[in-house]
């Protein structure tokens, strides 16, 4: 795929490991309690990663620039799936509504964090809506532990301001 032409959104290769990139962890959880953390990147169509916009911990306002005719606006959202000891399996959908090109961008997620693993990466790459406004990134999951067997649901609602 050529760059100037991207689509909606990419997806990026998925499975990595927890030494590339500090994650957030958030603060008083049980141990053996799965859990995804995320932060939200922006820039332009040559590094995505450029700018930091917010993240899970510590909070704060996620503002991202709109897209304009002369100069796309990228955002590159990072999401973690963190080790709740044994193997542990994130599945679900991750909606992105502040993409360019549709109401917005729904991702299904199946992912497995290995036992002798802390954490998976999954990223998504694409360009932010010319239109300013409110959206926002909704995380409709269930985490499972295998020891454990029972699914874990996992929700979050992240508002994104595009100005």
């Amino acid at each position: 795929m050529r760059r100037h032409s991207l689509g909606i959104a990419m997806i990026v290769g998925l499975i990595t490991s927890s030494c590339a990139q500090r994650a957030p962890e958030p603060p008083n959880l049980a141990p053996g309690t799965p859990h995804v953390t995320w932060v939200l990147m922006y820039g332009d169509r040559d590094n995505a990663d450029s700018e930091f916009a917010c993240q899970s911990d510590p909070r704060t306002a996620c503002v991202l620039p709109a897209s304009r005719p002369e100069a796309q606006s990228f955002s590159d959202m990072h999401f973690y799936f963190h080790g709740a000891g044994a193997e542990t399996r994130y599945e679900g959908t991750i909606n992105i509504g502040y993409l360019q090109g549709s109401e917005s961008h729904t991702s299904r997620t199946d992912i497995a964090v290995q036992k002798n693993e802390s954490i998976t990466n999954q990223s998504v790459i694409g360009i932010v809506t010319s239109t300013p406004g409110e959206y926002a990134v909704t995380l409709s999951l269930t985490g499972t532990v295998r020891d454990a067997g029972k699914p874990m649901p996992i929700r979050a609602t992240i508002p994104v301001i595009v100005k």
